[in-house]
């Protein structure tokens, strides 16, 4: 399994044509830099497709995941370019939930 201690998600939207070099450069330019042990999520400009990158020390592995219906809760420009997500809000947005109303612990924090 790959070790992931920190998630991000970036606000705007990436091209889901890019591959792994092409959102790496996107991770550099929005993160600063590619840490290891954490994966960096991004949508497309629709919502309906997400790519994950993921730098396990090694390498990068980039993963996608598309909806048939229906569209990801991604967080908009008003949460800045980047937010940090826990592990419980990755499993409700990558499940197409409202994941913004969970907190770290899973206590509701927006109604």
């Amino acid at each position: 399994m790959i070790r992931i201690d920190e998630i991000w998600l970036a606000t705007e939207p990436l091209d889901m044509r890019a591959g792994p070099e092409s959102a790496l450069a996107r991770v550099v330019t929005v993160f600063g830099a590619a840490r290891p042990h954490c994966a960096y999520l991004f949508a497309n400009r629709r919502g309906n497709r997400m790519k994950v990158l993921v730098h396990d020390g090694l390498g990068v592995w980039l993963c996608a995941r598309r909806l048939n219906q229906g569209k990801f809760h991604w967080a908009g420009n008003g949460h800045g370019k980047r937010v940090e997500l826990c592990p419980e809000q990755v499993t409700a947005l990558v499940q197409d939930l409202p994941w913004q109303r969970l907190g770290a612990d899973g206590i509701i924090s927006v109604v």
